[in-house]
């Protein structure tokens, strides 16, 4: 049975961070962030039927992804030790791989991260099955640091809040797959780490995101 997914603390400490970031949709993520200009499903970018020249618009669609590196863990040393600290870097790591996983399609890295039954995992990562789906993907981009804090858990080894920020970059239309331009967004997410075996795993992820940013 899935554990509850954070403590009140946490949860609390979450909503605090929110109220002090301004216009933040209200809400638990069960979705990934709202598409830009989309009001529909997407179909696969519109590429499934024939059509007169239609031909290079498939290949476009189906390419190879991006040749973008992984993020490193050398940069969050300590990610591998069965410590706080270690907690906190696997969580950063955790965030980047899901980012370079919409930049490039490729989520085994990211499914090894997360148990099975993680809570709120499928909500953040919503839209990586259909940036597969059409072959596209979002544009590179570095996550920002912007706090991390641990909390206590009853449910977890430990909880890690963690804001961040996501700078400007461009994601498909899932519709027409053309590139949309997205303004910086803050995130502010709290991951329950359990240790397991060798390393640190998202059990639970509760996350918010604002649409203004100012820099």
């Amino acid at each position: 049975m899935p554990r509850r997914l954070l403590s009140a603390a946490a949860a609390g400490a979450l909503l605090l961070g929110l109220a002090a970031c301004g216009d933040v949709e209200e809400g638990p993520v069960t979705t990934a962030p709202p598409e830009i200009n989309v009001n529909g499903p997407s179909d696969g970018g519109g590429d499934a039927g024939p059509s007169d020249g239609g031909g290079e618009e498939t290949d476009e669609a189906t390419a190879a992804a991006p040749d973008i590196p992984p993020p490193d863990p050398a940069d969050y040393a300590g990610m591998d030790e069965k410590t706080e600290d270690g907690a906190i870097q696997a969580f950063r790591y955790y965030i980047a791989v899901s980012m370079w996983a919409h930049q490039t399609g490729e989520d085994s890295e990211l499914l090894e991260l997360q148990t099975d039954a993680c809570e709120g995992c499928p909500g953040f990562n919503a839209e990586l099955p259909k940036l597969q789906e059409q072959g596209l993907y979002w544009s590179e981009f570095t996550v920002r640091d912007v706090k991390l804090t641990p909390h206590d858990s009853e449910n977890f080894d430990y909880e890690i809040g963690y804001s961040f920020t996501i700078p400007d970059h461009t994601r498909p239309d899932p519709e027409s797959g053309e590139p949309v331009a997205v303004d910086p967004i803050e995130y502010i997410a709290v991951g329950g780490l359990t240790w397991s075996t060798d390393r640190w795993v998202t059990g639970g992820l509760l996350a918010e995101w604002g649409s203004d940013v100012h820099s």
